[in-house]
């Protein structure tokens, strides 16, 4: 897969994820916040759409679902 393919596929596994557990961004920033991390809107819509985010991101919105296991 080139890079822009597993860009897209990080994109969708976490957006996957957000509509399993029927978070839309605004919760996603609230939840976050509450965890210690903050972004904004625009901020994480763009890392989200883009799919250019850290492994790190990705685990603090896992965290902050409440996920402790995810497939992919």
């Amino acid at each position: 897969m080139t890079d822009d393919e597993w860009k897209q596929y990080a994109a969708q596994a976490l957006k996957a994820e957000l509509a399993k557990a029927g978070v839309g961004y605004e919760d996603l920033i609230q939840r976050l916040h509450a965890i210690g991390v903050d972004e904004s809107y625009k901020g994480i819509a763009s890392k989200i759409n883009r799919g250019t985010f850290s492994f790190l991101f990705f685990a603090q919105c896992m965290k902050a679902l409440g996920k402790t296991e995810i497939r992919l």
